[in-house]
């Protein structure tokens, strides 16, 4: 067992961690953060998106104590102090950018991350850095809406599937 510190959302946590400890399992256990989500323990899916350092990483393939001494924000960090949604997750829920919400947080995560890179990025391009992102349900027609919505770009032109 090994102690880790690190930062999530603002406040400094710690825990007892064995080694093989995932960063996902960890944030979901250890600090009773389930919004991070995890769908299939291969880096497959992109449920679990989380920002460490300011960079869009899947929990689910680095170790807690990777994590030691790092700034960590999940999906609960995004948002304002006072509840409200962040402008990303304003526009999944304006233009419908989730169906069951399995794979929602690990989006916006992405999302979020994509646009802090890009902040006006092409339909192309948005369907292109969520290609390790899984949706089984919407087709992901209205969560590019939602990014591009989000940019503060028109989502008119954006073709039906």
């Amino acid at each position: 067992m090994a102690k880790v510190e690190m930062t999530v959302n603002g406040k400094t946590v710690s825990g007892e961690v064995e080694g093989r400890t995932l960063l996902s399992d960890f944030i979901r256990g250890g600090l009773q953060l389930t919004g991070t989500h995890v769908g299939c323990d291969t880096s497959q899916c992109g449920a679990c998106v989380v920002h460490v350092n300011g960079q869009a990483v899947k929990s689910c393939t680095m170790f807690a104590a990777e994590a030691e001494g790092a700034e960590v924000t999940t999906i609960e960090g995004i948002g304002g102090n006072d509840g409200s949604l962040s402008t990303v997750q304003q526009a999944f829920q304006d233009y419908h950018g989730l169906q069951c919400g399995f794979c929602t947080p690990g989006m916006v995560m992405s999302a979020t991350a994509l646009l802090k890179d890009n902040p006006k990025p092409t339909e192309a391009e948005i369907r292109e850095y969520l290609e390790g992102n899984i949706c089984r349900c919407t087709g992901y027609h209205n969560i590019v809406k939602a990014i591009m919505a989000a940019s503060g770009q028109d989502v008119g032109a954006i073709a039906a599937e």
